[in-house]
């Protein structure tokens, strides 16, 4: 599969995606969803909403989230408060680390990465991103609030070619604030809308005809689980309808164990405990595991998702599992375990990617010194020959 080089201004970093993680599900067919867009375009709003319309957090907890809002002076950002739940975020109101969330529609489990929009945490939405198999981009569509994220400095632009570029191929378009007073569900606006962020999709390599349109508001719940009174003129699906309609991820299960570490934690009483997501393959207890790039072998005792014990755990999953004698300091973050017996992961020497430059503000020459993001792995690189 083909890697994806980007850089960027803000993190000055290239991040390279390999495999896509997909996710898997004991009934429904799991998908990791991506919400991104414009600063303060809704995301948050929307995608509590619509957690809390699916069931994903109760009643007691939103008006707890209401009160904590409003004694912030911030009333509407009270569905945001169920994404936005590290304190610095509360505070400036603002999304800053990538946070997971679960809902359920008639056909799929979702899991929901609510990425940032503020230039300063790009690095965070690549992350994001490059975990998620469909993007819904949420566009402001109230007066001002469109032009400033479709500029050449905004962030929806940047954003739908970051998902295109890491190989989200599936875009749903929430076009919000349609409640908005300088909209007022106004169709020709949505249209507007519609016409100039499709012809930017084709751009990228989205293709308009298979991206899914929907006018909302994230704050009142508009179109977003049931059909709006308010715009009897629009007749396609609502927000759930069209995630609901989005092609389920194929599972990586017959290729060879790809599991690259993100922690390595000491248990009393178990032992060394490595945790990282499975990227394709299927890891279970008694495989021989190999970590590159050390060619380090261990037997693995027990595998562990979410405080449960389990037999196999497939791609997408995040796994600690429990190693037998192998110390601590011996495997660290950005190794990949493999299964010994199976096609083990080993160096390579050269590998090609697709670079795409994104707003650099100075030269590229040889003798640049980027940050490469590969998998878990974050190491300084430079380039020798441009």
């Amino acid at each position: 599969r083909q890697s994806a080089f980007l850089i960027n201004t803000s993190a000055i970093a290239i991040a390279i995606r390999i495999i896509r993680p997909i996710i898997m599900a004991k009934d429904k067919t799991h998908v990791s969803l991506v919400v991104i867009g414009h600063v303060d375009a809704g995301k948050s709003t929307t995608t509590g909403h619509l957690i809390y319309k699916c069931g994903g957090i109760d009643k007691k907890t939103i008006d707890k989230y209401e009160r904590e809002a409003n004694e912030l002076g911030k009333s509407s950002f009270k569905f945001a408060w169920v994404l936005d739940n590290l304190k610095a975020e509360r505070e400036r109101g603002i999304t800053i680390d990538i946070t997971l969330w679960k809902f359920q529609s008639q056909k799929y489990d979702f899991t929901v990465i609510d990425a940032p929009g503020h230039r300063d945490f790009i690095k965070n939405m690549i992350t994001g991103t490059s975990q998620a198999d469909v993007a819904v981009m949420v566009v402001d569509a109230s007066q001002g609030g469109f032009e400033a994220g479709i500029a050449r400095e905004g962030q929806t632009r940047e954003h739908a070619l970051l998902a295109y570029t890491l190989g989200v191929k599936q875009m749903i378009v929430a076009v919000n604030k349609m409640d908005d007073k300088t909209v007022n569900f106004s169709e020709k606006r949505y249209e507007d809308i519609k016409s100039e962020v499709a012809s930017y999709l084709k751009k990228v390599g989205y293709k308009p005809a298979k991206v899914a349109f929907v006018p909302i508001s994230g704050w009142e719940g508009d179109n977003m689980t049931e059909k709006s009174a308010n715009m009897s003129w629009y007749s396609g699906p609502t927000l759930l309808d069209a995630l609901d309609n989005v092609t389920p991820p194929k599972r990586p299960v017959d290729k060879s164990l790809r599991i690259p570490i993100q922690d390595v934690y000491k248990i009393g009483g178990i032992g060394t405990v490595p945790v990282g997501r499975v990227e394709t393959g299927i890891m279970k207890p008694g495989i021989t595991a190999q970590f590159a790039p050390s060619g380090i072998q261990a037997e693995v005792k027990s595998c562990e998702v979410h405080h449960e014990n389990l037999l196999e755990v497939g791609p997408g999953t995040n796994v600690g599992f429990n190693v037998k004698n192998v110390a601590v300091k011996d495997i660290r973050r950005g190794d990949v375990a493999s299964d010994a017996n199976d096609s083990p992961a080993t160096g390579v020497s050269s590998f090609e990617a697709q670079v795409i430059v994104m707003n650099h503000p100075g030269k590229i020459t040889q003798g640049y010194c980027p940050v490469i993001d590969c998998h878990t792995a974050h190491v300084a690189c430079s380039f020798t020959n441009i």
